[in-house]
């Protein structure tokens, strides 16, 4: 029997929907409109499509969106110069500086100079610290996506053994840190891991993001388990025609979803999860800033 897809476009369109009332009850009770500042550095087609589903989908929510289109050669004094100014601003409570920044940009000090109460990518040090030891408060948007998407198939996930593929600071390892946290017994696995198969064999939840397209196979995936695929992946598509490519995960989903209960599609899975947590922190980081609490359906 094959596995239940799980439909992230679908719940993301219910988590955002969930938005717009918080946005809402903050504009009307606290007089406070959530605001995201948006920089993209360059013209990359797949980068710029991207900020653009983000600016849409927040103002579609009811929040304020800011948008900074920066050429390829701006220096990093101007872009740290522009970050300095949206700290300081009332009105931006979250600044996401869209990855990867070009060569002549130290990534590393850019995201060192955003103010961690806006960074709603969860890139700063500060923010990697407070999830590792256990505080309250936002997390990255991908795992946070994952999480949530995890919690609606299985309620409790008290108790099951979860493998996490990859170790990247942006997915694999926050990802591990919200499994602890929901008391699972995590194994944090990469690409050099001896055995890998058996190792994800003995899974109840696989969460894939290492960035290799269908490396997981069918055969690793025990039956009835919940998989999770973060990994995008363009390969050719001669099917589709001369020089036609295809987006796929890293797991091998045909094969994959005739053992997993619960698989997530690429693309539709994960991908819309990440931008309507993006806009989940935001409000998230509104209310902190403001001394308020934060919806508890928004966060982890």
């Amino acid at each position: 029997m094959s596995a239940q897809i799980i439909d992230g476009k679908e719940f993301a369109a219910k988590l955002r929907a969930n938005i717009a009332i918080h946005v809402e009850r903050l504009k009307k009770e606290h007089d406070i409109t959530a605001g995201l500042a948006v920089i993209i550095i360059g013209h990359d087609p797949a980068s710029q499509v991207y900020v653009r589903n983000k600016a849409k989908q927040t103002l579609e929510v009811g929040m304020n969106s800011f948008k900074y289109e920066l050429a390829d050669d701006v220096s990093e004094a101007e872009l740290l110069k522009l970050i300095d100014e949206l700290n300081n601003r009332d009105e931006v409570h979250g600044i996401l500086v869209q990855m990867p920044v070009p060569k002549h940009i130290d990534a590393t000090k850019i995201i060192n100079a955003l103010n961690p109460a806006k960074d709603v990518d969860m890139f700063h040090p500060l923010n990697a610290g407070k999830l590792m030891t256990g505080q309250i408060g936002p997390v990255s948007c991908t795992p946070l996506g994952c999480l949530m998407m995890l919690r609606d198939v299985h309620g409790s996930l008290e108790g099951k053994n979860a493998v996490v593929i990859g170790r990247s600071n942006l997915v694999g390892k926050p990802m591990a840190q919200l499994l602890l946290r929901d008391n699972c017994t995590v194994t944090m696995a990469h690409s050099r891991t001896k055995d890998l198969p058996n190792v994800v064999r003995q899974a109840d939840i696989v969460v894939a993001a290492v960035g290799r397209a269908k490396m997981v196979k069918g055969d690793w995936i025990k039956k009835g388990a919940s998989v999770i695929d973060v990994g995008i992946n363009r390969i050719d598509a001669p099917e589709r025609g001369q020089g036609k490519t295809r987006l796929v995960g890293d797991v091998d989903f045909e094969s994959a979803k005739e053992n997993a209960a619960f698989i997530t599609p690429v693309p539709g899975g994960v991908g819309p999860m990440t931008i309507a947590c993006l806009l989940a922190n935001t409000v998230t980081t509104a209310c902190l800033i403001n001394g308020l609490k934060p919806p508890k359906d928004l966060t982890a």
